[in-house]
C-alpha cells in the first residue's frame, strides 16, 4: 500500500465537523470542502459530556506548527447548546496545546454577519436607528450585537416584552458601543410604533412568519435598508423578494434571505480557510463579522 510521507501526511487539512443533531448539516459539509478542506470528519449528536476525548484525539496526533492543519467545526440547529460545546472544546486544551474552533450553528454567525455588512453598504451603522423584528433568536441577538459594536441604536423586539428586554439586556453588557433596547411587536400597531423613524430594518423571525406589512414599511420616510432574512413564504417583511439584492424598496432598498446568501457563503467559505492559518482561532459573531466586513 502506498503510504504518503509522515511529514507531507500532517500538512493535510483536517477539519472535525461536531455537530448536535442526529444527522450533521449537509450544507456545513459541503461548505468545508469547497472551502479547501482535505480529509472532513462528521460527528453527530455530539454532546458536551462526550467531547474531550474527540478534541484531544485533534490535539494530540499532531505537535508543532502541524497543529494549524487541524481544525473544529461546531454546529447544529440548537444554538445555545452549540455554544456550550464551544466552551468545552476551550476546556479541554493544555495551553499551547490547542486546536482553531469555529462556531456557526444553524448559520446564525455567517448569516448575521452578511445581513448587517449589507446593512452597512448603504448607511454608516454609527448612530443610526436600527430595529431588529424577531430579535430574540439566535440570529436576531447576533444581528443586533453586530449592529451595536459599529455603533447603531438597536431596538430589538420580540412579541413579548419581557423576552426583549432580557435579550436586550444581555446583548448591552457585551457591546461597548451604540445602545441595545427593547420593543414590543405584538400587534401590527406595536411593530408601527417601534419601526417609526428607522433607518435599518432586518427581519430575523421564524420562517413563514410576516413581521411587518408592506404599507408599514413604505410609510417608514426615513428607511434605509430593509433585510428579511426568511426564505420560506410568507416573506418576514411584506413585499420583498427572497432574491431581492439592493432592490428598491420604500424609500430606500430591500433584500432578501438568497439576497444576502453570497456573501454569507464567501464568509462561511473564508473563515473555514482561516482556521487553518494558525492553531489558536476561535470564530465566533466578532470574528466571522470582522471576516465578512474583509470582503465586503
Amino acid at each position: 500500500m502506498h503510504r504518503l510521507p509522515v511529514e507531507i501526511a500532517m500538512t493535510k487539512k483536517i477539519l472535525l465537523q461536531l455537530d448536535i443533531d442526529p444527522q450533521p448539516s449537509s450544507f456545513d459539509s459541503v461548505v468545508a470542502i469547497d472551502a479547501g478542506v482535505d480529509q472532513l470528519l462528521r460527528y453527530e449528536g455530539v454532546q458536551v459530556t462526550g467531547v474531550t476525548s474527540i478534541v484531544h484525539g485533534a490535539m494530540f496526533t499532531r505537535g508543532g506548527d502541524n497543529l494549524k492543519n487541524t481544525a473544529i467545526f461546531i454546529g447544529g440547529s440548537d444554538v445555545g447548546a452549540a455554544e456550550r460545546l464551544l466552551t468545552a472544546c476551550q476546556e479541554a486544551f493544555f495551553g499551547p496545546v490547542r486546536v482553531s474552533l469555529m462556531l456557526d450553528a444553524n448559520g446564525c454567525n455567517t448569516t448575521a454577519s452578511a445581513a448587517v455588512v449589507a446593512a452597512s453598504r448603504h448607511i454608516d451603522l454609527a448612530g443610526a436607528k436600527a430595529v431588529v423584528l424577531g430579535g430574540t433568536g439566535p440570529v436576531g441577538r447576533r444581528v443586533a450585537q453586530l449592529l451595536a459594536s459599529d455603533g447603531a441604536d438597536v431596538i430589538l423586539t420580540s412579541r413579548s416584552l419581557d423576552r426583549a428586554a432580557s435579550a436586550a439586556k444581555e446583548i448591552s453588557e457585551q457591546v461597548q458601543s451604540g445602545s441595545v433596547n427593547a420593543g414590543e411587536a405584538g400587534s401590527p400597531a406595536q411593530t408601527a410604533g417601534v419601526l417609526a423613524g428607522a433607518q435599518i430594518v432586518i427581519a430575523c423571525g421564524a420562517a413563514g412568519i410576516e413581521l411587518a406589512d408592506e404599507k408599514t414599511m413604505q410609510s417608514l420616510s426615513t428607511l434605509k435598508v430593509a433585510i428579511d432574512l426568511n426564505a420560506v413564504p410568507p416573506a418576514g417583511i411584506e413585499g420583498i423578494g427572497v432574491a431581492d439584492k439592493a432592490k428598491s424598496f420604500g424609500q430606500g432598498v430591500g433584500y432578501g434571505a438568497i439576497g444576502v446568501g453570497g456573501l454569507k457563503m464567501k464568509t462561511h467559505r473564508a473563515a473555514i480557510e482561516s482556521l487553518f492559518t494558525s492553531n489558536d482561532k476561535v470564530l465566533n459573531a466578532a470574528e466571522i463579522y470582522a471576516i465578512a466586513k474583509s470582503i465586503g
